[in-house]
Formats: C-alpha cells, sequence, structure tokens
C-alpha cells in the first residue's frame, strides 16, 4: 500500500501535547501497531523519538511549526520504517541508530549514524541502550522545560494500566516475557538515570515517581518470574 493509498484512505498525523515542550504524534485511523512517537524540544533543536509510520505536507508543517526536527532516533527496528522520510523532510535531520540493530535496516542513507552503547544526539537528551526487546533496544532521556528528567522509554518499560507501575517484554504483541535476570539487568542499566516522568510507546505514563516505579517493578517481575510465588497460581 503506497503513501498516496494511505492518504486515499484519510490517515494524517495527530499531535497533542503531553507537557510543556514534548508532543506526541500517532496516525489516526491507527496503522501498524498504533505507536505514540515523541518530538522533544531542546534549546538546539528538536528530538524525534520514533517516527510515525506515516508522513503527508500537513504533518510536516505541523511539526515545523514546533521547530522541526533536527534528530531522529528509533527506539529499535520496528520503528525504523519512515525514518529517512521524515528525516528527508527536515534536511536530512541526523538518525541515531544503535550498530547492534544494524542488520535490520532496510534502507540506507547519508543521514543514519551509528552509535554503540549510548550517545547525546542534541543538548538535553541523552540515548542509553538497555536491549531486551532487541539487543539494541534503546531508550531517551530528555530533560523536561521544568528540568526534571523525562524518559522515552520506547518498547523497552512500558507503564502499564496500575499507575506506578511498569512491565518489561521480550514481545508485547505476542506476550512473550523475558527472563528475570534479563530483566535486572534492565533495571540496573537505568538505575543511575535521573527521571521523574516516563512515556511509552503506546501512548502510556507515569506522571510522577518512574524512577522508583522501574526498580520496584523489576524486583516484582523477577520474583514471579522465578517460581516464588507458584503457590499463588
Amino acid at each position: 500500500m503506497s503513501r498516496d493509498d494511505l492518504e486515499a484512505e484519510g490517515h494524517r498525523v495527530v499531535i497533542d501535547e503531553r507537557e510543556p515542550g514534548l508532543h506526541a504524534l500517532r496516525v489516526e485511523p491507527r496503522l501498524g501497531i498504533g505507536q505514540t512517537c515523541y518530538l522533544a524540544q531542546t534549546s538546539e533543536g528538536n528530538l524525534l523519538f520514533d517516527v510515525p509510520p506515516y508522513i503527508d505536507a500537513e504533518a510536516v508543517a505541523a511539526v515545523a511549526a514546533f521547530g522541526g526536527v533536527a534528530a531522529i532516533v528509533p527506539s529499535h527496528p520496528h520503528m525504523f520504517g519512515m525514518q529517512l522520510a521524515w528525516s528527508a523532510a527536515f534536511d536530512d535531520a541526523s538518525v541515531h541508530v544503535c550498530a547492534r540493530d544494524r542488520e535490520w535496516l532496510q534502507r540506507q542513507g547519508p543521514a543514519i549514524e551509528f552509535f554503540d552503547d549510548g550517545t547525546e544526539p542534541l543538548p538535553q537528551v541523552s540515548v542509553h541502550r538497555v536491549g531486551g526487546h532487541f539487543p539494541g533496544s534503546v531508550l531517551a532521556l530528555w530533560e523536561g522545560g521544568d528540568g526534571s528528567g523525562v524518559m522515552l522509554a520506547g518498547d523497552s518499560i512500558g507503564p502499564v494500566v496500575r499507575d506506578g507501575w511498569v512491565t518489561f517484554m521480550r514481545s508485547f504483541p505476542n506476550y512473550l516475557p523475558l527472563s528475570a535476570a534479563v530483566v535486572q539487568r534492565i533495571a540496573a542499566s537505568v538505575s543511575d538515570l535521573d527521571f521523574d516522568r516516563m512515556y511509552g510507546n503506546f501512548g502510556q505514563t507515569i506522571t510522577g515517581g518512574a524512577h522508583a516505579a522501574v526498580q520496584s517493578s523489576a524486583d516484582r517481575y523477577a520474583r514471579w518470574v522465578s517460581g516464588e510465588y507458584d503457590d499463588l497460581t
């Protein structure tokens, strides 16, 4: 199905503010897995964390009104899709891809820059490899408008329905879990990061206490999958 076909079906990119300096982008009607992407504003340009699977002139104009895109970071290979199209729409904005997932790239281009375990594509933004969902799965830490840390978690860590808790999965659509060891590794990899809020890949949020939520949730997860609570099942 071509972009023109999607346009004819009425697809469009919807943008809404999640907090000052941070906007969520999603495609309506739902396209693909229905991910939510994030535009985070900094003093030297904006980060687009994951890209919508659709682009048109209206979407480009709307994003340009917020200052455009200076850098793009895909959280994992499922988000690679249209990253070069979005890059081209904003003067070939740099696209920062974890080298661990290089094999999944279907389109190459001069805008793509590889990194290993982390990078800082813009001031106020740092990117950290945590693995789990993919070997190169990453999340982004953004200094929010109030100066406190905001985690853009992608599919690496997922806020759940119960406020103040998260989960970890190898595959969310297929409900495939990770081992206790991997989840504890992910939690340890973000333990030294300073963040209070979290935004997930499907619009889920934690509005406060996100750092503690990750650590307590990882501990709970590890206890369950290791069999500690088997007597309750």
